[in-house]
């Protein structure tokens, strides 16, 4: 079965395979060419759901700065 591309996955759908494939390479028993694919679709999974995160983050912090600039200006207004 193909691996889906990254890009179209949820980030809950990364952080798991992210899980499965570190699970399989700590069992160790796949060969030294799988266990390379493996390291290297783990490393992408992992960067996606770094970059993921912080977007997230930024969506947060955006909104709490706006929260906050709203909460100023009704009390200015008051």
């Amino acid at each position: 079965m193909p691996t889906p591309e990254i890009s179209a996955l949820s980030y809950e759908e990364a952080r798991d395979e992210l899980v499965r494939v570190v699970t399989e390479l700590e069992q160790g028993s796949t060969t030294l060419e799988e266990s390379i694919a493996l390291w290297e679709r783990g490393e992408a999974l992992a960067r996606y759901c770094e970059e993921w995160l912080i977007g997230a983050k930024a969506r947060l912090d955006a909104a709490r700065a706006g929260a906050t600039a709203g909460a100023r200006s009704v009390s200015e207004t008051e």
